[in-house]
């Protein structure tokens, strides 16, 4: 149903050395960019995820209640991913682990520009 999911940025450079680490750590990489804007995903119409100043040259706001969610291979990718994002300036919104029942385990963090993400799996 999701197509792709964009975030807003005030320092693209800065999102695209964040991003481009935790795409690469899922086994992604670039797949459209311009000068405002850039997108991580698949050529095959898989969900992507975008990062963009916006469009109407007013200041980037985090969305209240807006999470992206990265789907992971297993436990130890939500780990790493959520370590990465650490690493790479993010901060962090809840350290990984099973979330109520399920099997539904996950990691939640902020970018560098302050937009909540988490990587989970089930299972």
């Amino acid at each position: 149903m999701i197509g792709y999911v964009t975030l807003g940025t005030k320092d693209l450079k800065k999102s695209a050395a964040f991003y481009d680490k935790i795409a690469a750590e899922m086994g992604i990489g670039r797949f459209m960019e311009s000068d405002s804007f850039i997108a991580w995903g698949s050529a095959d119409g898989s969900a992507g995820l975008g990062v963009t100043q916006p469009f109407d040259g007013k200041p980037m706001s985090v969305g209240n209640g807006v999470m992206v969610a990265l789907a992971a291979k297993d436990k130890a990718e939500v780990d790493r991913i959520y370590k990465l994002a650490l690493s790479l300036g993010g901060t962090d919104e809840g350290a990984p682990g099973p979330r109520g029942d399920g099997g539904f385990y996950a990691a939640y963090f902020r970018d560098p520009d302050g937009n909540k993400l988490n990587a989970f799996v089930m299972g």
